[in-house]
């Protein structure tokens, strides 16, 4: 049943033997631990009226760990039995080989929980979703006869996982999330334009369903799509570039945070690599991460490790002064765990994840930033991006910008993308609003061809001279 509890050590396997197993399994070892997870999840798109799916999953299972140096030994499986588990152990006690490990400190605990003990999938009755994507549909089309298609989707989950550690320590968290998308095409004389909104978090889908929340949703859809209509080519030029607030952190995260992760920092992979302490950006420019935030999507209580999620300052006034790690990467390279260790499912080993990644509001006034662009580009909304981690090189595509010419906003542009690296960009920061807003709880981060949900957020930044990739001249 959907709203019973998970239990796994009532109900599959007796916890005594399961500890004994797992000690059997990471004895030399430095560290490892038992991952238990059951999720349930559903999904309903409506496209152009129509239902067009309605799924619900159901994922159990467990994955065994044994760590011992850099190697990890990682064995999952979708039985919950102590046969099961038998074999895991077996698997992952090869990386511990002959042993000599000495087993890391355990988790520290934490009374703190993040989000509220509920079900999203079953706040809401299965009919009044169905309604509510239909009446998104009818709304969007009211608002502009320019409308030619829709599609809106609602989706809930509810995570649980237990975590037993060697030492006998058992951790539990249920983790909820609930999402609403919506995107639209217009079309003016033949020619096809769309626009999208969505909001999620660590919350109920059934707040998610009032008019207040999704109708300016459906409204901001609209309106991206109509604009878009009268864009003309971006330039392709190297221009100073004003950043809006919220969601375009998404550059933050994937052109600086993916670097300030510990095992690419270890690895001396990272762009980042043996510079902490030094200026990697402009004075004032502050970036956390911060997985304790209350039902943001990105948050955790305790991470797939059974560490609290913290407040983690990564650069200060533009110094480096941290990353993040899992229990591995901070073992090997001699700090604390920073409750980062992340995992997408139990099929899946951790590693250094970002949660909620953003850089702190300044001084300035938006309005201001955007007097002091003579020419330059004013970009909203980012769709999607590429980085590569070892030079920070980026390249990202945006959904809504505009030329700006002597400080004034001026013409929507399409096709403009952004391109540079991290470094670079983080150092030619000139100005920081006092504007900081978070994202509105839509993010994914793919790794290692692991995906987690997570936020980001920035205030409007000014950054100097960027390339355009564009089609006009």
């Amino acid at each position: 049943m959907p709203n019973s509890p998970f239990r796994p050590f009532e109900t599959r396997l007796d916890e005594g033997r399961a500890l004994t197993i797992l000690r059997d399994a990471v004895a030399g070892a430095d560290d490892g631990e038992l991952f238990l997870e059951r999720t349930r999840s559903e999904s309903l798109v409506l496209d152009d009226g129509r239902l067009k799916s309605a799924s619900y999953d159901a994922v159990e299972g467990f994955g065994l760990r044994a760590v011992r140096g850099e190697v990890a030994g990682y064995a999952h499986s979708t039985e919950v039995s102590e046969a099961a588990l038998l074999r895991a152990a077996d698997t992952a006690r090869l990386a511990v080989g002959s042993g000599g490990g000495t087993m890391a400190p355990p988790p520290k605990g934490t009374n703190r929980h993040l989000y509220h003990n509920i079900n999203p999938i079953t706040d809401a009755a299965f009919a009044a979703k169905v309604d509510l994507l239909r009446e998104i549909d009818a709304y969007a089309r009211a608002l502009d006869p320019r409308v030619v298609q829709v599609s809106a989707s609602l989706s809930a989950s509810r995570q649980e996982v237990e975590i037993l550690r060697p030492e006998g320590l058992r951790l539990t968290d249920a983790r909820p999330m609930a999402r609403i998308n919506i995107s639209v095409i217009v079309e003016r004389n033949g020619q096809r334009e769309s626009g999208g909104m969505g909001r999620g978090g660590r919350h109920g889908l059934i707040s998610l369903m009032d008019p207040d929340h999704w109708q300016p949703l459906v409204r901001e859809a609209v309106r991206i799509a109509v604009l878009n209509l009268d864009a003309v080519p971006a330039p392709a030029a190297t221009m100073d570039v004003v950043l809006g607030p919220g969601w375009p952190g998404i550059l933050l995260h994937e052109a600086v945070g993916h670097g300030l992760e510990g095992d690419f920092n270890r690895k001396k992979t990272s762009a980042f690599a043996g510079l902490l302490g030094q200026r990697v950006a402009a004075p004032g420019v502050t970036v956390l991460d911060d997985g304790t935030l209350p039902d943001r999507r990105g948050s955790l209580t305790i991470d797939d490790e059974g560490t609290p999620s913290a407040r983690n300052v990564l650069i200060e006034d533009g110094i480096l002064v941290g990353y993040m790690q899992d229990r591995q990467n901070a073992r090997l390279m001699g700090v604390e765990p920073t409750g980062n260790g992340r995992r997408e499912s139990y099929a899946h080993i951790p590693m250094p994840r970002m949660t909620n990644t953003y850089m702190t509001g300044g001084d300035a006034d938006p309005a201001a930033i955007l007097s002091d662009l003579k020419d330059g580009i004013y970009a909203v909304g980012f769709g999607g991006g590429q980085v590569d981690i070892t030079n920070g090189k980026f390249v990202f595509s945006c959904t809504e910008a505009y030329r700006v010419r002597n400080g004034q906003v001026q013409e929507p542009i399409k096709g403009a993308t952004l391109i540079g690296d991290g470094a670079t960009a983080l150092q030619h920061i000139r100005a920081i609003g006092n504007d900081m807003a978070l994202d509105p709880g839509i993010g994914n981060c793919g790794k290692a061809g692991q995906w987690v949900p997570v936020g980001v957020g920035q205030p409007t930044l000014m950054i100097g001279g960027l390339t355009i990739g564009g089609s006009a001249t």
